[in-house]
């Protein structure tokens, strides 16, 4: 049982450092990089608690998070990078030092709110819980303080990552919610590309500062 915890404390521990990881980082590429390894650490946590709980489904949970989240959309998000060309760091909405701290500040939030909310639940699932309540918020803190569309879907897709994490960590959590939850965020994607590649063919940029300019000049 120890050896349960510690692995899957490892894992959820790890998924949390990505996430707070995208708050630090100004360009594209590595904000890319580091949400397919929180993909790749996330199937690797649904893989194991299906070991753990003796659930088959989870095995599947896995396998399309590393397919969907840990291969296809990394793919499409880097292609995006190279089609409109965004080497260059984007914009923030406030310094990345301030972010960070308000970062560490909603991981305490979420281990204030989750763990005296749940006494008489099991230790790893509360624990579980407070993880991913803790990248679910990190994720939103990244959608607020960037102001690249592209930036702020990669921080939407964290967030849907940490909704995953609190569903693979409790047990009876039905396969069929969290596979529509994958195709869900997979047509999202899909739809979100073509309206990035719209706001790039009329504005021709994916700052939403630079946009919101372009709007008042034409007023």
């Amino acid at each position: 049982m120890s050896l349960t915890f510690s692995l899957a404390h490892l894992m959820g521990g790890l998924i949390l450092l990505c996430g707070f990881s995208l708050l630090s980082q100004r360009r594209l590429a590595a904000m890319i990089t580091l949400y397919q390894s929180q993909a790749f650490l996330l199937a690797a946590a649904a893989f194991w608690q299906g070991y753990a709980q003796g659930e088959v489904a989870l095995y599947l949970t896995g396998l399309i998070t590393l397919i969907i989240k840990g291969v296809v959309l990394p793919i499409g998000l880097r292609h995006i990078v190279q089609r409109f060309n965004l080497v260059r760091a984007v914009e923030t909405a406030m310094p990345v030092a301030i972010s960070m701290i308000l970062g560490v500040g909603l991981i305490g939030i979420a281990v204030l709110v989750v763990l005296p909310t749940t006494p008489g639940a099991v230790s790893l699932t509360r624990e579980d819980l407070a993880i991913a309540l803790s990248v679910v918020l990190l994720g939103l803190l990244v959608m607020v303080t960037r102001r690249n569309a592209l930036a702020q879907i990669i921080g939407f897709l964290s967030t849907e990552n940490g909704l995953v994490l609190a569903a693979v960590g409790m047990p009876g959590m039905p396969f069929v919610a969290e596979f529509s939850v994958a195709l869900l965020v997979l047509l999202a994607f899909l739809v979100v590309g073509v309206f990035l590649f719209r706001i790039r063919e009329h504005f021709d940029t994916l700052d939403l500062s630079g946009i919101e300019e372009i709007e008042r000049q034409g007023r």
